[in-house]
Protein backbone atom coordinates (compact mmCIF):
# COMPACT_ATOMS: atom_id res chain seq x y z
CA UNK A 1 0.00 0.00 0.00
CA UNK A 2 1.88 2.86 -1.08
CA UNK A 3 3.76 1.54 -4.39
CA UNK A 4 6.37 4.54 -4.24
CA UNK A 5 10.21 4.34 -3.94
CA UNK A 6 10.22 1.91 -1.06
CA UNK A 7 7.23 0.28 -1.60
CA UNK A 8 7.69 -0.87 -5.21
CA UNK A 9 11.13 -2.21 -3.70
CA UNK A 10 9.92 -4.42 -1.45
CA UNK A 11 7.02 -5.70 -3.29
CA UNK A 12 9.75 -6.29 -5.88
CA UNK A 13 11.72 -8.40 -3.78
CA UNK A 14 8.85 -10.23 -2.65
CA UNK A 15 7.19 -10.79 -6.16
CA UNK A 16 10.93 -12.70 -7.47
CA UNK A 17 10.61 -15.03 -4.34
CA UNK A 18 7.29 -16.12 -6.39
CA UNK A 19 4.52 -14.75 -3.98
CA UNK A 20 1.77 -13.00 -5.00
CA UNK A 21 1.62 -9.34 -4.90
CA UNK A 22 -0.27 -6.24 -5.70
CA UNK A 23 0.94 -3.21 -5.81
CA UNK A 24 -1.35 -0.14 -4.87
CA UNK A 25 -0.56 3.44 -5.89
CA UNK A 26 -2.34 6.44 -7.37
CA UNK A 27 -1.71 8.82 -9.70
CA UNK A 28 0.86 8.45 -12.20
CA UNK A 29 2.91 5.74 -10.80
CA UNK A 30 -0.61 3.78 -10.99
CA UNK A 31 -0.73 4.28 -14.54
CA UNK A 32 3.14 3.33 -15.23
CA UNK A 33 2.80 0.57 -13.16
CA UNK A 34 0.16 -1.21 -15.41
CA UNK A 35 2.81 -1.39 -17.89
CA UNK A 36 5.46 -2.21 -16.25
CA UNK A 37 8.03 -1.90 -13.29
CA UNK A 38 11.60 -0.94 -14.28
CA UNK A 39 13.96 -1.71 -11.39
CA UNK A 40 18.04 0.06 -12.08
CA UNK A 41 20.56 -0.11 -9.44
CA UNK A 42 21.39 -3.15 -7.23
CA UNK A 43 18.98 -5.09 -9.60
CA UNK A 44 18.63 -4.52 -13.07
CA UNK A 45 15.18 -5.65 -14.38
CA UNK A 46 11.92 -4.87 -15.92
CA UNK A 47 8.93 -7.07 -14.47
CA UNK A 48 5.16 -7.07 -15.26
CA UNK A 49 3.20 -6.34 -11.65
CA UNK A 50 -0.68 -6.47 -10.63
CA UNK A 51 -0.83 -2.88 -10.04
CA UNK A 52 -4.20 -1.30 -8.49
CA UNK A 53 -5.29 2.27 -7.20
CA UNK A 54 -7.15 0.65 -4.39
CA UNK A 55 -6.49 -2.05 -1.54
CA UNK A 56 -7.63 -5.34 -2.08
CA UNK A 57 -8.41 -8.44 0.60
CA UNK A 58 -4.69 -10.14 1.48
CA UNK A 59 -2.58 -11.99 3.66
CA UNK A 60 -0.37 -9.09 4.69
CA UNK A 61 -0.44 -5.92 3.73
CA UNK A 62 2.68 -3.63 3.90
CA UNK A 63 2.51 -0.23 4.76
CA UNK A 64 5.04 2.28 2.61
CA UNK A 65 2.77 5.99 2.55
CA UNK A 66 4.06 8.82 3.65
CA UNK A 67 3.09 9.25 7.63
CA UNK A 68 0.68 12.39 6.81
CA UNK A 69 -1.38 9.62 4.61
CA UNK A 70 -1.88 6.78 7.61
CA UNK A 71 -4.96 8.50 8.67
CA UNK A 72 -6.37 8.30 4.99
CA UNK A 73 -4.98 4.82 4.51
CA UNK A 74 -6.67 3.45 7.73
CA UNK A 75 -10.22 4.24 6.25
CA UNK A 76 -9.27 2.52 2.94
CA UNK A 77 -8.09 -0.60 4.54
CA UNK A 78 -10.93 -0.55 6.41
CA UNK A 79 -13.35 -1.72 3.36
CA UNK A 80 -11.28 -4.82 2.65
CA UNK A 81 -9.74 -7.59 4.97
CA UNK A 82 -5.82 -6.41 5.13
CA UNK A 83 -4.65 -9.16 7.22
CA UNK A 84 -1.41 -8.68 8.86
CA UNK A 85 -1.06 -4.55 8.57
CA UNK A 86 3.18 -4.15 8.92
CA UNK A 87 4.10 -0.42 8.61
CA UNK A 88 7.48 -0.06 6.84
CA UNK A 89 6.78 4.17 7.46
CA UNK A 90 9.32 6.92 8.64
CA UNK A 91 7.97 8.85 11.56
CA UNK A 92 6.13 8.01 14.72
CA UNK A 93 3.22 7.24 15.38
CA UNK A 94 2.13 5.63 12.45
CA UNK A 95 1.62 2.47 14.30
CA UNK A 96 -0.74 3.57 17.08
CA UNK A 97 -3.34 4.96 14.37
CA UNK A 98 -3.54 1.56 12.38
CA UNK A 99 -3.71 -0.53 15.90
CA UNK A 100 -6.91 0.94 16.54
CA UNK A 101 -8.37 -1.32 13.60
CA UNK A 102 -6.28 -3.94 12.70
CA UNK A 103 -3.67 -6.48 13.55
CA UNK A 104 -0.04 -4.48 13.15
CA UNK A 105 3.46 -5.55 12.79
CA UNK A 106 5.59 -2.87 13.33
CA UNK A 107 8.77 -2.48 11.26
CA UNK A 108 11.96 -0.17 10.28
CA UNK A 109 13.73 -0.31 7.51
CA UNK A 110 17.54 0.72 6.02
CA UNK A 111 16.78 -0.22 2.55
CA UNK A 112 17.33 2.47 0.14
CA UNK A 113 15.21 3.34 -3.11
CA UNK A 114 15.40 6.34 -5.19
CA UNK A 115 11.69 7.14 -7.87
CA UNK A 116 13.76 8.14 -11.07
CA UNK A 117 10.79 8.04 -12.66
CA UNK A 118 7.15 7.24 -12.79
CA UNK A 119 7.29 3.55 -13.10
CA UNK A 120 11.05 3.51 -12.46
CA UNK A 121 12.80 3.42 -9.14
CA UNK A 122 16.39 2.79 -8.55
CA UNK A 123 17.50 0.17 -5.77
CA UNK A 124 20.16 2.37 -4.15
CA UNK A 125 21.48 -0.06 -0.95
CA UNK A 126 20.61 -2.67 0.66
CA UNK A 127 19.92 -1.99 4.43
CA UNK A 128 18.52 -4.05 7.11
CA UNK A 129 14.92 -4.55 8.42
CA UNK A 130 13.74 -4.76 11.95
CA UNK A 131 9.80 -5.71 12.55
CA UNK A 132 8.21 -5.76 16.14
CA UNK A 133 4.88 -6.94 17.13
CA UNK A 134 2.20 -3.93 18.43
CA UNK A 135 -0.55 -5.70 19.61
CA UNK A 136 -0.70 -9.21 18.78
CA UNK A 137 2.05 -11.52 19.33
CA UNK A 138 4.00 -13.70 16.91
CA UNK A 139 2.98 -11.48 14.02
CA UNK A 140 6.07 -10.46 12.78
CA UNK A 141 7.85 -13.85 13.11
CA UNK A 142 5.33 -14.39 10.26
CA UNK A 143 5.84 -11.05 8.12
CA UNK A 144 9.54 -11.74 8.31
CA UNK A 145 9.65 -15.33 7.56
CA UNK A 146 8.40 -13.70 4.16
CA UNK A 147 10.84 -11.48 4.08
CA UNK A 148 13.70 -14.04 4.75
CA UNK A 149 12.28 -16.05 1.65
CA UNK A 150 12.46 -13.01 -0.42
CA UNK A 151 16.32 -12.16 0.65
CA UNK A 152 15.31 -9.06 2.47
CA UNK A 153 17.39 -9.07 5.69
CA UNK A 154 15.15 -9.02 8.79
CA UNK A 155 15.20 -9.61 12.21
CA UNK A 156 12.59 -9.41 14.77
CA UNK A 157 12.86 -7.32 18.05
CA UNK A 158 11.15 -7.35 21.33
CA UNK A 159 10.86 -3.09 21.73
CA UNK A 160 10.32 -1.88 18.40
CA UNK A 161 9.31 1.33 19.63
CA UNK A 162 12.69 2.04 20.36
CA UNK A 163 13.73 0.93 16.75
CA UNK A 164 10.84 3.01 15.86
CA UNK A 165 12.64 6.41 17.83
CA UNK A 166 16.08 5.44 16.63
CA UNK A 167 15.29 5.50 12.98
CA UNK A 168 13.06 8.85 13.04
CA UNK A 169 16.41 10.01 14.68
CA UNK A 170 18.40 9.05 12.19
CA UNK A 171 16.17 10.83 9.49
CA UNK A 172 15.79 13.76 11.89
CA UNK A 173 19.52 14.30 10.95
CA UNK A 174 19.43 13.24 7.26
CA UNK A 175 16.52 13.85 5.83
CA UNK A 176 16.14 18.08 6.78
CA UNK A 177 20.09 18.73 6.36
CA UNK A 178 20.17 16.91 2.49
CA UNK A 179 16.74 18.28 1.58
CA UNK A 180 17.87 22.17 2.44
CA UNK A 181 21.27 21.74 1.02
CA UNK A 182 20.06 19.70 -2.24
CA UNK A 183 23.20 16.99 -0.99
CA UNK A 184 22.95 12.91 -1.13
CA UNK A 185 23.62 11.28 2.07
CA UNK A 186 27.15 11.04 2.02
CA UNK A 187 27.81 15.37 1.77
CA UNK A 188 27.14 15.01 5.28
CA UNK A 189 30.06 12.79 6.34
CA UNK A 190 32.65 14.67 4.09
CA UNK A 191 31.60 18.56 4.49
CA UNK A 192 33.04 19.22 7.91
CA UNK A 193 30.44 22.25 8.11
CA UNK A 194 27.30 19.88 7.72
CA UNK A 195 28.89 17.27 10.10
CA UNK A 196 29.12 19.66 12.60
CA UNK A 197 25.58 20.11 12.51
CA UNK A 198 24.77 16.63 12.22
CA UNK A 199 26.40 16.46 15.55
CA UNK A 200 23.93 19.19 17.14
CA UNK A 201 20.95 17.70 15.90
CA UNK A 202 21.73 14.10 16.96
CA UNK A 203 22.74 15.44 20.59
CA UNK A 204 19.54 17.01 21.03
CA UNK A 205 17.51 14.33 19.78
CA UNK A 206 19.58 12.30 22.05
CA UNK A 207 18.77 13.82 25.05
CA UNK A 208 15.22 13.28 24.24
CA UNK A 209 15.89 9.66 23.84
CA UNK A 210 17.84 9.55 27.23
CA UNK A 211 14.64 10.97 29.04
CA UNK A 212 12.54 8.39 27.50
CA UNK A 213 14.97 5.49 28.68
CA UNK A 214 15.88 4.76 25.03
CA UNK A 215 19.85 5.62 25.28
CA UNK A 216 21.88 5.12 22.09
CA UNK A 217 24.46 6.58 20.79
CA UNK A 218 22.96 8.41 17.60
CA UNK A 219 26.01 9.86 16.19
CA UNK A 220 27.27 6.63 15.25
CA UNK A 221 23.82 5.47 14.52
CA UNK A 222 23.82 8.09 11.65
CA UNK A 223 27.28 7.94 10.80
CA UNK A 224 26.75 4.32 9.73
CA UNK A 225 23.64 4.58 8.36
CA UNK A 226 25.17 7.24 5.49
CA UNK A 227 28.13 4.97 4.93
CA UNK A 228 25.61 2.36 3.96
CA UNK A 229 23.70 4.88 1.58
CA UNK A 230 25.79 7.72 0.91
CA UNK A 231 24.99 7.57 -2.62
CA UNK A 232 21.17 7.76 -1.73
CA UNK A 233 19.16 10.73 -2.07
CA UNK A 234 16.83 10.54 1.09
CA UNK A 235 13.01 10.57 1.21
CA UNK A 236 12.84 14.13 2.15
CA UNK A 237 15.24 15.65 -0.50
CA UNK A 238 13.14 13.59 -2.86
CA UNK A 239 10.06 15.41 -1.81
CA UNK A 240 11.25 18.89 -2.05
CA UNK A 241 12.57 17.65 -5.56
CA UNK A 242 9.03 16.60 -6.65
CA UNK A 243 7.56 19.63 -5.07
CA UNK A 244 5.67 17.18 -2.45
CA UNK A 245 4.90 17.69 1.24
CA UNK A 246 7.43 16.09 3.78
CA UNK A 247 6.96 14.30 6.82
CA UNK A 248 9.31 16.90 9.14
CA UNK A 249 6.33 17.23 11.24
CA UNK A 250 6.47 13.94 12.17
CA UNK A 251 10.39 13.36 11.99
CA UNK A 252 12.16 16.22 13.85
CA UNK A 253 8.53 17.90 14.54
CA UNK A 254 7.60 14.16 16.61
CA UNK A 255 11.26 14.82 18.66
CA UNK A 256 10.33 18.71 19.08
CA UNK A 257 6.83 17.70 20.30
CA UNK A 258 7.83 14.81 22.62
CA UNK A 259 10.90 17.41 23.95
CA UNK A 260 8.12 19.72 24.98
CA UNK A 261 6.38 17.91 26.75
CA UNK A 262 9.98 16.40 28.77
CA UNK A 263 10.99 20.19 29.15
CA UNK A 264 13.44 19.86 26.87
CA UNK A 265 14.30 22.92 24.56
CA UNK A 266 15.22 21.80 20.87
CA UNK A 267 16.30 25.33 19.01
CA UNK A 268 18.30 22.76 15.85
CA UNK A 269 15.36 20.45 15.47
CA UNK A 270 12.62 24.03 15.49
CA UNK A 271 15.06 25.85 13.17
CA UNK A 272 15.32 22.86 10.61
CA UNK A 273 11.05 22.27 10.91
CA UNK A 274 11.21 25.94 9.77
CA UNK A 275 13.77 25.88 7.17
CA UNK A 276 12.06 22.48 5.59
CA UNK A 277 8.27 24.29 5.41
CA UNK A 278 9.73 27.49 3.97
CA UNK A 279 11.64 25.60 0.85
CA UNK A 280 8.82 23.13 0.50
CA UNK A 281 6.18 26.13 -0.08
CA UNK A 282 4.03 26.29 2.88
CA UNK A 283 3.20 29.78 3.90
CA UNK A 284 3.85 30.81 7.38
CA UNK A 285 1.81 33.96 6.85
Amino acid sequence: MGAGALGSLFGTLIQLAGFDVIFVARGKQFEALKKSLKISGLLDLTLKVNATNTPEDADITLITVKAYDTEKVAELLRSVDPGIVCSLQNGVGNEEILAKHFDVVGGITSYAANMVNYGHINYAGEGYTFLGDVNKPGLANIVASIFKKSGIRVEVVENIEFRIWLKAAINAVINPLTAICRVKNGELLRNRYLWEIVQMIARECGEVMDKMGYSSDIISEVKKVLELTANNKSSMLQDIERGKRTEIDYINGAFFKKGKELGIALPVNLTLINLVKVISGENGH
